[in-house]
């Protein structure tokens, strides 16, 4: 109980990582003509138009490494009180999102992109947490 308690903030931000990308991952995967339909769409217009589905993979990738880093970034706190997983999950979760944001930077999406940096903020507080 006591490494819980002791990292309590990690864990819980670990936990919204976790949805956040799994999530995201996971509708990629079972979605991912429709992903690449509406990206190939939103970024038409922009320099990065003919490279969506490299970038969507990529972006998938990370999104997915970043997830399970953090499942295992729970389970070494808990386990061992460590936190080499959760730091490697704070920090692909901040790869993903700098990713995402240059993305809608580009398409000229301000709106989308404010909407990252709210994610951006708990994900660079963990990376900080856990330097």
């Amino acid at each position: 109980m006591k490494p819980l308690i002791n990292n309590a903030t990690e864990i819980i931000l670990l936990i919204f990582l976790i949805i956040t990308f799994l999530q995201s991952g996971v509708d990629k995967i079972s979605d991912w003509k429709g992903n690449l339909s509406w990206l190939k769409e939103h970024f038409s217009k922009s320099p990065l138009k003919n490279s969506v589905p490299l970038l969507l993979g990529i972006v998938l990738i990370t999104e997915m490494i970043a997830a399970l880093l953090c499942i295992g970034g729970i389970y070494q706190l808990l386990a061992e009180n460590k936190t080499v997983f959760a730091f490697y999950g704070a920090l692909f979760s901040c790869i993903s999102l700098l990713m995402l944001l240059f993305g809608q930077r580009m398409a000229k999406d301000y709106e989308g992109a404010k909407t990252i940096a709210i994610y951006f903020i708990p994900a660079m507080f963990l990376l900080f947490l856990l330097q």
